[in-house]
């Protein structure tokens, strides 16, 4: 146990230095056509691009939330059946 916890502190670390010194163009990689409209856009403009960005990834974000809830809840669950519909066969 007083091992692990060294190795854990270290790979923590290792992956805040990896991430600190991966260049940020590489983390930008965007669309080339909404990236020139961004650039040459106003205030307003910019700031519904972000609007609809938040608006787009919210439905997709939500679902997986709630799948994993789902699988949350019912991960104890067994599907049973009769012992007379199908002998021999468990599930």
């Amino acid at each position: 146990m007083k091992v692990a916890r060294p190795l854990w502190i270290l790979g923590i670390a290792l992956v805040g230095l990896v991430v600190l010194l991966t260049p940020a163009p590489l983390l930008a990689q965007s669309c080339s056509l909404c990236y020139t409209q961004a650039a040459v856009s106003g205030s307003r403009m910019i700031q519904a691009l972000k609007s609809g960005i938040l608006i787009l990834i919210t439905p997709p974000t939500l679902g997986s939330l709630g799948v994993v809830f789902v699988m949350y809840r019912k991960r104890n669950q067994v599907r049973r059946t009769e012992q007379s519909d199908h002998p021999g066969r468990e599930w």
